[in-house]
């Protein structure tokens, strides 16, 4: 089993969700079983991104119940729509959400932390099902309402549920080939990665748009998972991130 995780940018349209689809189908032919973790619909311009939504009126106060609660609302209908669209491609599936998904949270409203995940009712599902869908970035808290977990939570999501479920590693699919030693939309020499360690990565989120969470590859070095950074439109290896150096 594998987890597989996929942001914005590679949910924004249904040209780009073909390719997610695609992944997924690979995912399965080779490890049998993948959790699918989405981020929202694409990023500020789109009408279901997170930013749009909490955009519907000013009255939302960010750290409130009814901030987290509207702006959970992006991956829940991301995974609706990659449920209805891998479907129609032939692959069964569930969305496993609220509480189905088994994640805790505590901590404030806008920046909660994950206190457990109850794997029982995922395992399950698991029987019925090879590919489940779990919108990221939210849990419940011990009282039942929707809380989110900070800007680019999905990527700990992603990580949380890897390490939980023992999966055999964490996929993130991303609009270049892998980890790069520059941003390659700027600098044309950019040179990928194969391999590094999470000591050598974690130093390369410092920065204004890291790749994924820095908080997300801190819960991977705690946990020892490993992570594969790769490129959502071909079928190629991207960049392993291991817990040590082979």
């Amino acid at each position: 089993m594998i987890i597989q995780k996929f942001g914005g940018a590679a949910m924004k349209d249904r040209t780009m969700r073909r390719l997610c689809i695609e992944r997924i189908q690979e995912g399965l032919i080779s490890y049998d079983k993948v959790i699918v973790v989405v981020s929202a619909i694409g990023r500020q311009e789109s009408p279901y991104s997170t930013d749009r939504l909490l955009s519907i009126t000013p009255s939302f106060k960010s750290s409130t119940a009814s901030w987290d609660l509207a702006a959970a609302c992006g991956e829940l209908i991301a995974s609706a729509v990659l449920s209805a669209e891998l479907e129609e491609a032939g692959i069964s599936n569930r969305v496993m959400h609220s509480v189905n998904s088994g994640i805790k949270t505590l901590g404030p409203f806008g920046n909660a932390t994950i206190e457990s995940i109850e794997t029982s009712y995922i395992e399950k599902s698991l029987q019925d099902y090879k590919c489940l869908i779990i919108p990221g970035f939210q849990g419940m808290s011990v009282g039942g309402d929707y809380m989110t977990l900070g800007r680019g939570g999905s990527d700990l999501t992603a990580i949380a549920l890897g390490s939980s479920l023992n999966a055999s590693h964490v996929e993130f699919f991303k609009d270049v080939p892998g980890v790069m030693s520059a941003d390659p939309h700027i600098y044309s020499n950019a040179k990928k990665f194969d391999s590094l360690t999470i000591d050598e990565f974690l130093p390369l989120l410092d920065c204004a748009r890291p790749i994924i969470q820095k908080r997300a590859a801190l819960h991977a070095k705690e946990t020892a998972i490993p992570l594969c950074v790769r490129g959502i439109a071909v079928a190629e290896e991207g960049t392993w991130i291991t817990p040590h150096s082979s």
